[in-house]
């Protein structure tokens, strides 16, 4: 009797331990079963957290599983039809990642994987053919008709039609994505033009500035339901290089704000990090960002 069970959406254990029986995955049956392109990986060297003379800087990291780094193409600077070869699990990331093959020159690359991409189909990037100034408004219109809106194809945001679904956004004119890439995240083109800055929506309801000539890839990312995971076990959480966490309240009053006292009582203090920084909610931003238009509603 199979002691897994997988509907296409989540993969569930039989409970046969007890970090099994919360234990909810999403499926990866649609995956490739092997190992990854390793020419498009490398070693990923840890630090445990501490930094050059040894000091733990950031908290709770080390040990886990041993990893290879994917190289993932954030520009898609490379013109031409590419076809998708399969699906892969990345453990850097949270979104699933597409092996591409360029139709003419049969280089591979590996892109971030926009939901409901199917290995066999073509994906397109338009940044070059934007990046060439065309001569006159003729040219410029031609250009534009040329360009394919299907999910996956990769384009600069005044290519892209206004109400678009898209993600992997970029912060600089031609620069790499850096918005929306993770898991079942996207965001929504509300304004652009053929100059100046676009603005875009994003999940939180922030709406903010963006250039014209950053990229963004159309369509939502891949691995939606990975908010709705369930690791399980402690156990789970070490394998992926995370340590355990001391709450502020069980420590002494020299080592958090939270600490000392007598029985479990944070002397009524605010919620604040052990550096006295306010957490869950409290402003630390000294300078407001000047390229937010709105800013996500706050509870």
């Amino acid at each position: 009797m199979a002691n897994t069970k997988d509907d296409g959406q989540f993969k569930t254990w039989k409970p046969l331990a007890p970090t099994l029986r919360q234990r909810r995955m999403t499926s990866r049956k649609h995956l490739h079963k092997g190992g990854p392109v390793r020419e498009l990986t490398i070693a990923k060297r840890r630090s445990g957290g501490r930094n050059n003379t040894g000091r733990i800087t950031c908290r709770h990291r080390g040990g886990g599983a041993k990893r290879r780094i994917r190289l993932v193409d954030f520009r898609r600077t490379e013109s031409g039809p590419q076809q998708v070869m399969r699906l892969e699990y990345d453990p850097g990331r949270s979104a699933h990642i597409a092996l591409i093959k360029h139709m003419e020159t049969g280089k591979l690359s590996y892109i971030l994987a926009p939901a409901n991409l199917k290995p066999g189909a073509v994906v397109q990037s338009f940044m070059r053919l934007a990046k060439r100034e065309p001569q006159n408004k003729e040219a410029a219109g031609a250009e534009e008709q040329r360009v394919s809106l299907e999910v996956g194809n990769c384009m600069p945001l005044k290519m892209v039609p206004m109400g678009s679904t898209i993600h992997n956004i970029g912060l600089h004119p031609y620069g790499r994505g850096q918005i929306a890439r993770s898991a079942g995240t996207w965001a929504q083109l509300v304004y652009t033009g053929p100059t100046g800055l676009a603005q875009i929506k994003l999940m939180s309801g922030e709406i903010r500035r963006v250039p014209v000539d950053a990229c963004a890839t159309l369509g939502q990312v891949s691995n939606v339901n990975h908010k709705h995971e369930k690791l399980g076990g402690a156990g789970a959480r070490r394998r992926r290089g995370w340590r355990p966490v001391v709450r502020g309240t069980a420590m002494n009053t020299h080592d958090h704000p939270h600490g000392g006292g007598r029985g479990k009582s944070k002397g009524n203090k605010h919620p604040r990090s052990p550096w006295g920084k306010p957490a869950k909610g409290g402003k630390t931003r000294r300078k407001p960002n000047t390229m937010v238009v709105r800013s996500r509603p706050r509870r």
